[in-house]
């Protein structure tokens, strides 16, 4: 392994590339770079035909000073991404842009490291005039992934050099596992292949799927148009740029159609990966068994960076959705609603009804009933809506696709303030018994001054799986809510009021967690200081997957933050993260 100065980071002579701008890191200027380690970052930015690229921060053109330097702002490009800042459609084309912005900056730093907007107002002066912009938590460097050769060419260099490294897809991950101070990032958003094979076979299986084949980068709703143009449904997330074949399958991937269909853990039949050995492998239940039940709920980034998978489909389907919203007035309407919720959510979960739940909207869908029997079913809420002044609409949509554009794409998680989660899988025994019922309307009621709890009806509750097949925590089977609280910072948040509201979080969570011993979390949507996070994300199959990790990745090349193996909390590449004890 060569020897690398301190901490430095990730840094090319000009010479390497001038026309992408490929330089020292604004972070160290010195020139102390050894002539191996140049000639490394010479030799892999010509193995992967220069696509090495030179990172900045995304909000950066809006700043007149850069890593403590005079610079020139850029006053068309700032307003483009002033206009922009909470669009993840323009967002996503940025390397430097993540949809959680707080994971592009070092929220341990004494002063917070980092060159974020006021996501209130992207046009606030304040954040941005006389402030200097650092690129904190982004790396400062990043292939452009077009290829198997370049993940290869990648781990190699990071195996030679000691660079860590990371993977980025669309950015969407709300733990900062997709970032890195000082990491070598590999950006897989442009592997956007997509085929459809009706009698698909997974290799060296006789079994046949009808099933499409994405590569990594494909977004969401570029899948859900092709499947709906050759009359078919796949199961999938609840936002437009989430990477369909990444971090969302890799992690459980729910869906509002799960408790009928299933995870997306369930529908995948094939990954193709290159894992952290460099070697590209298939994975599916007749060919690296054991690497294929780790991609089924491991988590994104610890067993390997995928480059295609595919996924079984469903006919094109006819789908009832329930759109209710109203405006609270009474100071007790929200818990009188939340309590109407619990205490229907268990029939619902029966009648295969899946959606969201955010304050006073609930967004549902139901792929099994009529609409006269959606209409029965949804009856006890759409009184509680009517009477309140509130909109009820409950009809029948021609398929997956129209009941997307038309309600999910307003109505998608937000991108670009600065969030974090606390969540837990409620068990179905919480809303089956009249005890259960209860307390859990007692214990959401009580959160209501803090935080209206964010639900997820997106559990596979009806769905049978097949027994040992994933990795995810068992709790997702019985459970038939996914719930979550948030805090947010702001742009100017300092150390001090960041930790108190990470605590403050971890205190209104907890409770969640006392009242459902025994059950879990969902990776991608956990808590970044989730307690015994091992149990909460995969409960006893921990000890499988930490096996299959080691195989696959004996010298612990690719880490990130609570993933399968992770080498902790102290590990410098963590050096971002506040220390909070929970």
């Amino acid at each position: 392994m060569l020897s690398v100065h301190g901490a430095i980071v990730l840094a090319l002579a000009v010479a390497v590339d001038h026309t992408l701008g490929v330089s020292l890191s604004p972070r160290d200027d010195s020139g102390d770079l050894s002539t191996q380690l140049l000639s490394a970052f010479s030799q892999l930015n010509a193995t992967v035909g220069g696509r090495l690229r030179t990172a900045v921060p995304f909000e950066r053109p809006c700043f007149s000073i850069y890593e403590g330097k005079r610079v020139p702002v850029d006053q068309a490009a700032c307003n483009a991404i002033q206009a922009n800042y909470t669009d993840p459609t323009y967002r996503v084309t940025h390397f430097g842009a993540y949809m959680l912005p707080q994971t592009e900056t070092c929220q341990a730093s004494a002063k917070p490291e980092g060159c974020l907007l006021d996501s209130n107002d992207p046009t606030n002066p304040l954040a941005y005039q006389g402030v200097n912009c650092q690129l904190g938590n982004i790396p400062p460097h990043y292939i452009q992934i077009a290829s198997v050769s370049d993940v290869q060419a990648a781990l190699k260099f990071s195996k030679k050099t000691g660079i860590r490294l990371s993977v980025k897809n669309k950015g969407h991950d709300y733990k900062g596992r997709s970032s890195g101070k000082d990491t070598l990032s590999l950006w897989t958003t442009g592997l956007r292949s997509i085929s459809h094979n009706a009698k698909f076979k997974p290799d060296g299986c006789s079994t046949t799927y009808d099933a499409i084949t994405v590569g990594a980068g494909v977004f969401t709703q570029d899948v859900y148009e092709f499947a709906d143009k050759v009359n078919r449904t796949v199961i999938g997330g609840y936002h437009q740029t989430i990477g369909f074949s990444g971090g969302y399958f890799l992690g459980g991937g729910h869906s509002i159609l799960s408790p009928v269909y299933g995870l997306a853990v369930d529908r995948v039949v094939q990954v193709r990966v290159v894992t952290p050995d460099g070697v590209y492998r298939t994975a599916n239940e007749c060919q690296n068994s054991d690497l294929f039940f780790a991609l089924r709920g491991g988590g994104g980034s610890a067993f390997g960076v995928v480059i295609e998978s595919s996924h079984r489909t469903e006919p094109r389907l006819t789908i009832q959705a329930a759109v209710l919203k109203f405006t609270p007035s009474a100071s007790d309407d929200l818990a009188q609603w939340y309590t109407l919720l619990v205490n229907n959510s268990y029939a619902w979960a029966n009648q295969g009804w899946g959606g969201h739940i955010a304050g006073p909207t609930l967004i549902h869908v139901n792929p099994l009933l009529n609409n006269a029997d959606a209409q029965t079913s949804m009856q006890p809420a759409a009184d509680f809506v009517r009477a309140r002044g509130g909109s009820v609409v409950i009809e029948e949509l021609p398929s997956w696709l129209a009941f997307f554009e038309k309600y999910v794409t307003s109505a998608q998680a937000a991108v670009g303030p600065e969030l974090a989660l606390g969540t837990r899988l409620l068990p179905a025994s919480l809303f089956s018994t009249e005890p259960g019922r209860e307390q859990l309307s007692q214990l959401i009621t009580s959160t209501l001054p803090f935080a209206s709890p964010y639900i997820v009806a997106g559990t596979p509750y009806l769905f049978q799986e097949q027994p040992g097949a994933t990795s995810v925590t068992p709790a997702w089977r019985d459970a038939i809510w996914h719930l979550s609280i948030k805090v947010q910072f702001q742009y100017n948040s300092t150390r001090a009021e960041t930790t108190a509201l990470y605590e403050s979080l971890e205190e209104h969570i907890q409770k969640f967690r006392d009242l459902t011993p025994g059950s879990g979390a969902y990776f991608n949507e956990g808590d970044v200081y989730e307690p015994d996070h091992e149990q909460s994300y995969w409960g006893e199959n921990y000890e499988k997957l930490l096996q299959v990790k080691q195989k696959y990745d004996p010298d612990g090349l690719l880490d990130c933050w609570q993933c399968v193996g992770w080498k902790g909390p102290s590990d410098p590449l963590y050096q971002c993260y506040i220390p909070i004890d929970t």
